[in-house]
């Protein structure tokens, strides 16, 4: 069955105050076609999950500078001056987590788990009294979960039944995010028929996926010459 969708609609089943995890390693893997209509349909109220800010006026930044964020968790935003004044004015509420442990929090909620745990940062300020547990004469820190509504992906390619193939450091959240979001809207500039990889080479599985946007190009957003859709 093909999950292709206009950019339109994948982008319109999102409501405001939804939960989104957004993949992406700074540029690399960053869906900007997505979150630019995300921008342009003016939903508000969400909160995001992303790695960084991206840079300002490019991708997630124009969503946070558009006012349409809520609450950002994320590991760093030290590259956008502008997110760290809306937070230190306390426009944009900001919640962050060691990047590792982002991604683990991420990865346990696509395995369907509720939380687990970790010595990391127990004597730290990531710490608080209640998050403390005693087994065994041990003290441990419990670390929950992290789900979300809606996931949004940027593949390197795709199939039209949804299986994906990321490309350099995208690889290090878009897969785990595609498992702990309900929903999973994907774009890709290469899109083709089911059969085109081999088992071992796919990164996401369709199973996964709910909506796959084809871009006819990738815009100097991307930091890529253009690539036009093999058809």
């Amino acid at each position: 069955m093909k999950k292709n969708q206009t950019l339109e609609n994948a982008i319109a089943a999102i409501p405001s105050g939804a939960v989104v995890m957004v993949g992406g390693f700074g540029n690399p893997g960053t869906p900007f076609s997505l979150i630019n209509e995300l921008v342009r349909q003016g939903q508000t109220g969400l909160t995001i999950i992303k790695n960084d800010a991206n840079e300002p006026g490019h991708g997630l930044s124009r969503l946070i500078e558009n006012g349409q964020v809520r609450k950002l968790i994320t590991t760093h935003i030290g590259l956008n001056k502008g997110v760290i004044e809306l937070m230190n004015q306390g426009d944009l509420e900001v919640a962050f987590h060691p990047q590792g442990m982002l991604a683990e929090k991420i990865r346990t909620a696509g395995a369907g788990s509720f939380g687990f745990l970790t010595d990391i940062g127990i004597d730290s300020e990531i710490t608080q009294p209640e998050d403390l547990l005693e087994w065994q004469g041990q003290t441990y820190k419990v670390e929950m979960a992290l789900p979300a509504a809606y996931a949004l992906i940027h593949a390197a390619q795709a199939d039209w039944i949804g299986n994906l193939v990321y490309q350099g450091s995208a690889i290090n959240f878009s897969p785990l995010m595609a498992m702990a979001a309900n929903h999973v809207i994907v774009e890709t500039p290469d899109l083709g028929a089911p059969g085109r990889f081999k088992p071992e080479h796919v990164h996401t599985p369709g199973a996964f996926v709910d909506s796959i946007v084809p871009l006819e190009s990738l815009t100097s957003e991307y930091g890529v010459l253009e690539h036009h859709v093999r058809r």
